[in-house]
């Protein structure tokens, strides 16, 4: 379809004109029309126009388009030349009150109301002309006048005032011109069969491209500055600029062309049967008007007129908004930012940038219903649109809060999705699929700027309807959701997780906790995390709301002790007394939960290190009752017995803290003979600790074990003495064994450097030979030998070290020495000024030599600082 840019108005038919006039030219400056005849006559008319609302004559559709625009012609004057040859150019200077008149090859200049002739100011011998637009001369009281000499191969320049003509410049052409137009030093030529660019301030002539000689007429039209339209081979319009080169892409008219004018965006052309309009964005053919007969196109001053031999017309353009929509309307898309972009030229700046955004917005949503998402989006970016007119096309996205109303008049005709889609669930999703993408794009944007809690509740609403991943990314981030719409929503979907994080983030957390306790119950079903009751107890472990906290802690140790306690135990110890947490309330609370206690009572004593006894013999008693407990289980698990009394044992061996002897009292009637052994030890009965470990468990490791972490961090002699011990209970006469005396020999060989051998030779029987204790012996010796020997060095070390020690002092007081003064019988005292008789003298801080009475005299009256034992005597 093609676009309705410009409508045709007659302006001075037949009515208006004298009878038997044949128009040849025409010029037009503001109301002022000049007619040029073929019988030499110039004939000035006053063109009137005038506006209405409505077109009459137009389809009722379109009475609205075009401005009810009509003309009024009154005849003002008329001129005979006084040759009857017909006029071939006129060209008014509205600033000077002239006209310039080519008839006969010669430029008349007249005043432009009375038409009566200027004296002396005949321009002959033209063969054509035209007005630099642009002129150099910078003289506001003159024009400059470009003219094709009719008798030599040359161009003029002269510069035209009221009352004078003055030829500024003449510069020779490679050929006879015929048609010629100028943009300050440029003149673009039609030589006999090609284009050129003159520059005739330098001379320097550049081709541009041939033209049919066969074509009626060259034409060569100025359109910008340093810019020319010319008509091509082959039925193509050309731009040219002054260096050469197009800068735009060819319009395509008739071969025929007879006229050209401009008139932004378009190019518009007459031939024989039709004006065509062409866009100069794109180039295309937008408009085709049928007129015949038709001799001249030409603009004035922004108005397009075109004339046949006996009538005048004016093509009123339909103002650039209404064919912009029209593009729209007819979704021409690209062909309306095309000319948009174009209008900006012709529209005040701050007009433009509203309609420019407004333009940009509708089009966008034609590309939207077409479900050109890319394109959609980058315009809605691009013209900032207010993010909830896109959102309201989704029926219940919005808040019920939003007091959102659509622009007017509106950017597009749908009603909602349902309607653009009509139906078509597919495109529904797509679209849906599209405005989640966009939202989550620019909700930290400007774009989203004041709509923020619109643009995250639609998004909400969006993520949960489609079940998307990012739904809980949105909700643990810093978001504006809306809490009504958005909890009834997530609760319509069953989204009861989120619902919860949609609480936890509004500051709700016992509505939050209140949902995800019914999940865990199964009141409630959502598979969105499978480790929702660690989740729960993660977040009641770093809640600061006591109150909240103690609600939940039975709950939780309900349904899992080893997991519940950990509210507790992944608390700082800081962050329990601040918040009113303390280890005693804890202790009391989980009485009822063994598992639990046990599991915080460790980690008190384990992990906090907290040096209390209370706490350190209660896990005691805990371990010990939760053994015996597994112990009368004929089915108990031997392996987590066998943990148990690991960690019991651990506890007995590191802590100092816990009541020995109210524990022993527990187990001394039991089977657990190593606990009993550990405590013993901790009381220092080591010969009872060792007796059990030797001759009821017959565990001799675990007594070599017992010796070395009983005397961990204590003296050398200390675990010689434990070993001691163990080797006397070995070798005790009253439990003759073999299996004893292996232990015995082994413990010797093994740990020979823990013995003091002297005395170990004494207690070892007489029939122990030699080579049986060879590696104790050999150990012991090497021992001996070492410590000797480490001695020896130690004294050396010592000796040394004294040695460099005096070496010290010595260099100190050779250091302290000065140079050697040398006395003789010219050398004077520097008090009393006579020469020395003995080599004795005294030497003052300040260096001076003196006497020895001197400076014994000068020190008892205080006036020189002279101490004895520095004195140096030769």
């Amino acid at each position: 379809m093609s676009v309705q840019a410009f409508r045709l108005v007659c302006a001075s038919g037949k009515d208006h004109l004298p009878a038997g006039i044949q128009i040849e030219c025409l010029e037009c400056s503001g109301h002022d029309l000049y007619i040029g005849s073929s019988d030499g006559c110039i004939h000035h008319l006053l063109l009137v126009e005038e506006n209405g609302t409505e077109s009459a004559g137009l389809p009722l559709g379109q009475q609205s388009d075009y401005p009810n625009t009509s003309f009024t012609t009154s005849r003002q004057n008329q001129r005979q030349l006084g040759v009857k040859k017909p006029i071939c150019d006129l060209r008014a200077s509205s600033a000077l009150g002239r006209l310039l008149v080519l008839c006969d090859n010669t430029i008349f200049l007249l005043c432009s109301d009375s038409l009566e002739p200027v004296p002396g100011t005949k321009i002959r011998g033209v063969l054509s002309f035209t007005l630099n637009e642009n002129p150099v001369s910078g003289d506001p009281f003159s024009v400059e006048v470009c003219l094709i000499s009719s008798k030599k191969r040359t161009v003029q320049i002269f510069s035209v005032g009221q009352e004078r003509v003055q030829i500024v410049r003449e510069v020779a052409t490679p050929e006879q011109p015929c048609s010629l137009a100028a943009d300050g030093y440029y003149l673009c030529l039609a030589l006999s069969s090609r284009y050129v660019i003159l520059n005739y301030n330098t001379g320097h002539c550049q081709d541009l491209f041939p033209y049919p000689s066969e074509q009626k007429r060259p034409i060569i039209k100025r359109i910008s500055r340093e810019e020319f339209l010319l008509a091509g081979p082959g039925g193509l319009g050309m731009f040219a600029t002054v260096a050469g080169i197009s800068q735009r892409a060819p319009v395509r008219w008739s071969e025929n062309v007879i006229g050209a004018a401009v008139s932004f965006p378009y190019v518009l052309a007459l031939d024989e049967e039709f004006i065509t309009v062409h866009s100069m964005l794109d180039q295309q053919q937008k408009q085709s008007l049928p007129f015949k007969e038709g001799v001249i196109l030409q603009d004035f001053e922004g108005r397009v007129i075109v004339a046949t031999t006996n009538g005048v017309y004016v093509l009123i353009p339909l103002p650039l908004e209404k064919q912009i929509q029209d593009l729209l309307s007819n979704q021409r898309v690209e062909e309306a930012l095309v000319l948009t972009k174009g209008a900006r030229r012709n529209i005040p700046k701050e007009k433009f940038q509203v309609m420019h955004r407004r333009i940009l917005q509708q089009a966008g949503f034609i590309q939207f219903a077409q479900l050109q998402f890319l394109e959609a989006k980058e315009l809605f970016r691009t013209s900032h649109l207010d993010i909830r007119e896109l959102i309201s096309l989704y029926p219940l996205l919005l808040p019920s809060s939003s007091g959102f109303i659509r622009a007017h008049p509106p950017l597009h005709e749908y009603a909602d999705l349902n309607q653009l889609t009509r139906g078509d669930q597919e495109k529904v999703s797509k679209c849906k699929r599209f405005l989640m993408s966009y939202l989550s794009e620019i909700r930290s944007t400007e774009v989203a700027n004041g709509y923020q809690q619109d643009v995250d509740t639609a998004l909400l609403k969006l993520y949960a309807e489609a079940d998307h991943e990012s739904l809980l990314d949105l909700l643990v981030s810093d978001n504006s959701c809306e809490v009504g719409d958005s909890a009834a929503w997530l609760e319509k979907h069953k989204k009861y997780f989120a619902l919860g994080l949609l609480y936890r983030y509004n500051k709700q957390d016992a509505a939050a906790l209140q949902i995800w306790v019914r999940i865990v119950n199964g009141d409630l079903e959502d598979n969105t995390r499978t480790d929702l009751f660690e989740y729960v107890v993660d977040f009641l472990t770093f809640s600061k709301d006591q109150q909240l906290v103690w609600q939940y802690v039975d709950w939780v140790l309900q349904k899992s002790e080893q997991v519940g306690v950990q509210i507790f135990t992944k608390r700082s110890l800081d962050e329990q007394l601040q918040n009113g947490f303390c280890p005693d309330t804890i202790v009391s609370h989980l009485c009822k939960y063994r598992r639990a206690l046990l599991l915080y009572l460790e980690h008190l004593v384990m992990d906090k290190m907290i040096q209390k006894e209370k706490y350190h013999t209660h896990l005691a008693v805990l371990y010990l009752e939760e053994i015996l407990r597994l112990n009368s289980m004929d089915s108990s698990d031997h392996t987590e017995l066998e943990e148990l009394r690991r960690r019991f044992q651990s506890l007995l061996r590191q802590s100092d803290l816990y009541r020995v002897l109210f524990l022993l009292d527990k187990i001394k009637d039991t089977d657990m003979h190593m606990e009993r052994a550990i405590l013993h030890g901790k009381l220092e009965e080591h010969d009872q600790a060792l007796d059990i470990l030797v001759h009821h468990l017959k565990d001799f490791s675990a007594a070599e074990s017992y010796c070395m972490w009983n005397s961990e961090g204590k003296e050398a002699p200390y675990r010689k003495k434990l070993f001691q011990l163990l080797l006397s209970s070995y070798l005790s006469p009253s439990t003759p064994a073999n299996t004893l005396t292996v232990a015995a020999v082994d413990l010797l060989n093994n740990h020979p450097t823990e013995f003091d051998a002297a005395t170990v030779l004494h207690v070892l029987p007489q029939e122990w030979s030699v080579q049986l204790l060879c590696p104790f012996l050999a150990g012991a010796m090497r021992e001996h030998v070492h410590s000797l020997r480490m001695s020896q060095i130690a004294v050396g070390l010592a000796r040394t070290e004294n040695i460099i020690y005096k070496r010290e002092k010595v260099s100190e007081k050779l250091s302290m020495k000065e140079k050697p003064v040398i006395l003789s019988e010219k050398k004077l005292c520097h008090m009393c000024r006579k020469p020395f008789q003995e080599p004795v003298f005294a030497r003052q801080p300040n260096g001076h030599i003196v006497h020895a009475h001197c400076a014994t005299n000068q020190h008892v009256n205080s006036s020189i600082d002279h101490v004895p034992s520095q004195s140096k005597r030769t």
